[in-house]
């Protein structure tokens, strides 16, 4: 039989596993941290435990990662009641993890919250911790929360350690940065196999629909394809699937959105404007606008840069020159979430450093013109990298 770890369609590295253990448990060991625990039920900005495990949670199942400082991780996930398997760090899928616990919890069943919990806590009653950190503590579940502080008693003391996690998962390896350079170009390909297959009479999911089949042919596993069709002259923004019902027409233009993930689950993503005949000058001139200001972001983001400052300024040049400031996120992290830390924002803190990921989109819409540009760059020594995608900057005119 083939073993469940060859089956993976791109397996992060153990020495890269062990690089990101090691940094968290040095910090662990700086502020006398016991034990990490973190939840995640979604993949697309739930990151965290597939950072710890290359395993990724999705479809909502909650999955659970107790990193011990001392000791493997203790998982719990979906399964039968009163399953335990001990691996003893030692598993070549489950790497890293002492033991799998499982439980038939669902979020949508409520009497089944405290499963996980409760599991979790018996983990790690009996060892005696006095420190136990919290990863993201506003994701856990308020089941989570409140049978830890209860299961545990008054002696253990619990931790935001989020601050200092998403630092050192948000500056990339060189590893991560190979994945993410094969994201953005498996999203060209992508991106070139739509401009083969839009046409009039398709729908603007059937457009979708064949960018993720090809994503997924080409690697990926996850991601969102927003994509709505109008008239030239209407404005056509990014729409979910609910709203992709609409039959293209020889003349209209289609927003679209490629944003899934690549090879190792990491995540880039792409955005232009297609038109099936000849665009407008509005649409021309509207796109050329945000690449100038996507460019003047660009031109300031370098390391030791504070987002704010960033945003404060895109802004004063996005009223400088006639179009509304952002009032939206326009320019974010990306890792093994969709969006993760740093924002270009006002209230982000952490400062930008060399080999950080970053998606920028800046936009701004009428009721004529959804003008939008989207693309990937590393930030390097001195500044940003040369586009991760080599899709050509422009409106691309088709049929």
């Amino acid at each position: 039989m083939t073993a469940p770890h060859e089956r993976i369609l791109t397996r992060i590295s153990n020495t890269e596993l062990e690089r990101r253990w090691d940094a968290v448990r040095a910090q662990m060991r700086e502020h006398k941290i016991d034990a990490i625990v973190m939840q995640n039920s979604s993949d697309w900005v739930g990151g965290y435990v597939r950072w710890f495990t290359d395993q990724p949670a999705n479809n909502g199942y909650p999955r659970t990662v107790v990193f011990h400082a001392n000791d493997p991780m203790t998982v719990v996930e979906m399964g039968p009641f009163d399953v335990v398997r001990n691996l003893g760090g030692k598993d070549p899928l489950q790497r890293g993890v002492g033991k799998v616990l499982c439980s038939p919890s669902f979020v949508s069943i409520a009497p089944s919250h405290n499963y996980d919990a409760d599991l979790v806590v018996g983990d790690l009653k009996p060892r005696g911790y006095k420190t136990v950190g919290l990863l993201a503590p506003g994701m856990l579940p308020h089941a989570i929360l409140s049978r830890l502080k209860d299961g545990l008693g008054g002696n253990v003391e619990f931790v935001d350690v989020t601050e200092w996690v998403d630092t050192i998962k948000a500056i990339k390896s060189t590893e991560e940065i190979g994945l993410i350079k094969r994201c953005a170009a498996m999203q060209d390909q992508v991106f070139a196999k739509v401009l083969q297959f839009i046409k009039p009479g398709k729908r603007d999911i059937d457009v979708t629909g064949m960018a993720q089949a090809e994503g997924q042919r080409l690697g990926s596993e996850q991601g969102i394809f927003l994509g709505a069709s109008a008239k030239v002259g209407v404005r056509s923004p990014f729409a979910q699937r609910l709203m992709q019902g609409r039959t293209l027409e020889k003349g209209d233009h289609l927003s679209l959105l490629i944003e899934n993930n690549g090879p190792g689950g990491f995540y880039a993503e792409i955005a232009r404007t297609i038109v099936l005949g000849k665009a407008s000058a509005e649409l021309h001139d509207g796109f050329a606008a945000v690449k100038e200001a996507q460019d003047y972001t660009l031109s300031l983001m370098k390391p030791g840069a504070k987002p704010a400052d960033i945003h404060a300024a895109h802004n004063a040049y996005m009223k400088e020159h006639n179009m509304p400031p952002e009032m939206r996120l326009y320019a974010h992290s990306q890792g093994y979430d969709m969006v993760e830390r740093p924002l270009i924002r006002q209230d982000e803190p952490m400062p930008l450093a060399e080999n950080m990921n970053f998606a920028v989109h800046p936009g701004y819409e009428t009721p004529s013109i959804f003008a939008v540009i989207c693309d990937n760059y590393l930030i390097t020594k001195t500044g940003v990298s040369p586009c991760l995608h080599q899709t050509a900057k422009k409106v691309f005119e088709v049929g």
